[in-house]
């Protein structure tokens, strides 16, 4: 694919269907991470929060490996919509980095508690490097989130 055809199935990721979507996610799935610049560079273009929410979704397993993704991440959780914060907060807790904490701490005065009970989630499994743990908020140690299959090694 060339950068224009991933930037145009990128685009289509704004679909107004959940099987719009899925077909356009089909279409990028096998680029891997190298698609993740695009979802970035695409993010401040969607204007519905169902296209932002799949921007940030497709990137939450690349956290750990693309800045790119991190850096959406970081973006993200200031989005208006309480979704789009809350699969921010998921993409930086799984990405396991120290660096998103400030940026967390910051959503813990937010207006929204959903959002403020999403921060403290991932900056607790930031804080315990056990990214299980932004599912797991009851700590029953029952609750596993696997995002990628080396996921299943950690718990």
């Amino acid at each position: 694919m060339t950068p224009e055809d991933i930037r145009a199935a990128v685009q289509r990721l704004n679909s107004k269907t959940v099987a719009g979507e899925e077909e356009a996610w089909g279409d990028l799935r096998d680029l891997g991470v190298k698609v993740v610049p695009y979802l970035r560079e695409a993010y401040p273009t969607f204007g519905r929060w169902q296209g932002r929410v799949s921007l940030v979704f497709h990137s939450i397993r690349y956290a750990r490996e693309s800045e790119d993704a991190f850096q959406l991440g970081l973006q993200a959780i200031n989005d208006r919509a309480t979704l789009v914060r809350y699969r921010a907060c998921s993409l930086l807790a799984y990405s396991l980095r120290n660096d998103a904490l400030r940026p967390l701490k910051k959503l813990l005065k937010h207006d929204d508690q959903q959002t403020v009970d999403d921060a403290k989630a991932a900056i607790k499994a930031i804080k315990k490097r056990n990214h299980h743990l932004f599912r797991d908020r009851d700590n029953s140690g029952r609750v596993h989130w696997i995002v990628n299959e080396s996921d299943r090694e950690s718990y």
